[in-house]
């Protein structure tokens, strides 16, 4: 079933985000230093809630997993969530440690700079035993960050969770969500958030995050690829003004070689006598029961009139994981998921012409409507 303009429907399957959910406090100038800010607006934010509350505006089914303050920000986002639709039996609260808080510096072409108060917050006191396993098995996706993987006893609830889910059959969804000054060292950044890269069966990374964890100042398809792990299904790379990129599953080499004597390729079948070791192959093919998957391009984006970019990647990524969640088969048909790459596109441009991240997620039909007046 497809919607409008040939974007496959949102799924019924739930979609939980793991992580950190914060005040933000965004300049109401833009171009100034924070101390310069006449003065700020106050913003629920925190790339995983942003994702739930991404999911859920589009009309899928979602979940927030994560520890708030015991205050009276902590209390306003757990409203926020359920405001807006989104499952709230995975939070808890701590009431020795404060909701974080983030004060954001907006450029004048729109991007952030981050300052944190969280010392430590809420978020990161949460233990193993108060993940909320019954949730967690029955979810169709698990989303998750980096940024949880900082500090004990947040890094092995977040370990925990992972295992659970994956356990469970969930689709492992990892955005990195790089924030420097969170990290003690830019190293140790790298080395734990390359700790759990090869559990993800999908990520998405920004051009900025490419760079950073490849350690090369090209934005091209041999760095995206370097991060490639045997296990991914899809490598999304998200850049900016210029669109995103995907990478899909990629064989190796050896199992097109195998000693199969016919391939079916396209409704045509083709026989031959050589040994299956002298002959390369390289085809988009179907081989008895194994599909063998491998296309990569780029989607465009959409050029709207950018205030603030805060929380377009969340809209990006809530965006494709609303409409994979009951049909993963999407991944291996490349129509079809750049379609679903052109709606994402789309509801992270329209994210980026407000302040603030979840005020300015985008509904369906207003993602819609972007894409058939382009």
């Amino acid at each position: 079933m497809a919607l409008n303009n040939g974007v496959p429907a949102t799924g019924s399957g739930l979609i939980a985000s793991f992580g950190e959910m914060l005040i933000d406090f965004v300049p109401t100038v833009s171009g100034v230093s924070l101390a310069e800010a006449p003065g700020f607006l106050k913003a629920p934010g925190g790339a995983p809630a942003n994702v739930a509350i991404a999911v859920a505006r589009l009309g899928g089914k979602a979940a927030f997993m994560g520890k708030l303050g015991d205050d009276e920000f902590g209390h306003m986002l757990a409203g926020i969530l359920k405001e807006n639709g989104v499952r709230d039996d995975g939070i808890c609260f701590d009431e020795g440690a404060r909701t974080a808080l983030a004060f954001v510096t907006l450029r004048g072409d729109g991007e952030r700079e981050f300052m944190f108060y969280r010392n430590p917050s809420a978020d990161m006191l949460l233990r193993p035993d108060e993940l909320n396993l019954e949730l967690i098995r029955s979810l169709k996706v698990f989303h998750y960050g980096s940024i949880s993987l900082i500090v004990e006893p947040c890094r092995s609830a977040h370990l925990k969770a992972m295992e659970v889910a994956k356990e469970a059959g969930c689709l492992l969804s990892y955005d990195p969500n790089l924030r420097l000054p969170l990290w003690p060292s830019a190293e140790e950044a790298r080395k734990q958030i390359l700790s759990i890269w090869e559990k993800a069966d999908l990520i998405k990374v920004s051009d900025v995050e490419l760079e950073f964890l490849t350690g090369s100042d090209k934005i091209d398809d041999a760095s995206a690829l370097s991060l490639w792990h045997p296990n991914l299904k899809l490598l999304l790379v998200t850049l900016g003004e210029h669109g995103s990129r995907y990478y899909t599953k990629i064989e190796p080499l050896g199992a097109l070689f195998s000693p199969v004597t016919s391939i079916s390729y396209i409704g045509f079948r083709v026989s031959w006598s050589l040994q299956p070791t002298l002959v390369k192959i390289r085809l988009l093919i179907s081989c008895n029961e194994n599909r063998f998957v491998n296309f990569h391009g780029s989607v465009d984006a959409f050029h709207v009139n950018t205030v603030d970019t805060t929380g377009a990647g969340d809209a990006f990524v809530g965006a494709v994981l609303s409409k994979i969640v009951d049909d993963q088969s999407i991944l291996e048909d490349e129509p079809r998921l750049r379609e679903v790459l052109k709606f994402a596109n789309a509801c992270g441009a329209i994210t980026t012409t407000k302040k603030g991240a979840i005020p300015a997620l985008p509904k369906e039909e207003e993602a819609l409507k972007l894409i058939k007046g382009a």
